[in-house]
């Protein structure tokens, strides 16, 4: 069965990320979380030492990376060039944070790849998630990536209902994706490129490119 606008290349330009040879090894894009703690790893090992500083181990930074003397980094973690990571950020490892990023204060991540160009600059968690190129989420908006009932996290898409077979996966937003402040995105939420949401919202499901989401079932396409 073939997921209209859910696969990796509906929701991605997969050049944006050092990701992209093991992203193409997948359809949809939750199949790439499960793995994705060994491929960081093996794409650390191969990076150039004349651009990247192992600091500890498994986790390398980009020479021209900024990085906050409060940030606490566990491995493995690739972050990017020109990225900052500011004050208290908590990255738990199996992270790659792309180039010119904002991992902002208090921000906490885990089991992610955060495309070129992601801000997720106050007060976010983001887990078990892929955030494409420049997107961008508001000020404590966070993904919720286990279930209440702690039973596997299920898609909803208009009525018919994927199976991911994960307990745990966050948000799948595509690129230049706008989530607005202190919003939540449930587990198993995917967002298509060129979207925005709302402040104060509470997602669930998919929500097509090009379009705005206001509350439930208040979803418009851009003009």
């Amino acid at each position: 069965m073939i997921l209209l606008n859910l696969k990796i290349c509906d929701l991605f330009d997969i050049n944006h990320t050092i990701s992209n040879k093991y992203l193409s090894s997948f359809d949809y894009p939750w199949e790439a979380l499960k793995g994705l703690k060994e491929e960081i790893i093996n794409i650390g090992n191969l990076l150039d030492k004349n651009e990247y500083n192992e600091v500890s181990n498994q986790v390398w930074i980009h020479k021209t990376a900024n990085v906050y003397p409060s940030a606490y980094i566990m491995g493995p973690t690739i972050i990017g060039k020109n990225t900052e990571v500011r004050h208290s950020a908590f990255i738990r490892g199996s992270a790659i944070v792309g180039d010119n990023c904002v991992v902002g204060n208090s921000v906490e991540l885990k089991n992610v790849i955060l495309f070129d160009n992601v801000q997720v600059p106050h007060y976010n968690y983001v887990g078990d998630s892929i955030l494409g190129y420049k997107a961008h989420m508001g000020a404590g908006s966070i993904t919720s990536n286990v279930k209440s009932d702690k039973k596997l996290v299920v898609i909803h898409n208009q009525g018919e209902n994927i199976e991911t077979n994960l307990k745990k996966a966050g948000a799948f937003l595509g690129d230049y994706v706008e989530v607005g402040c202190n919003s939540v995105l449930n587990p198993g939420t995917v967002i298509g490129r060129n979207s925005n949401v709302y402040p104060l919202s509470c997602v669930r499901g998919v929500i097509p490119e090009n379009s705005i989401y206001k509350k439930e079932n208040t979803i418009i396409s851009k003009n």
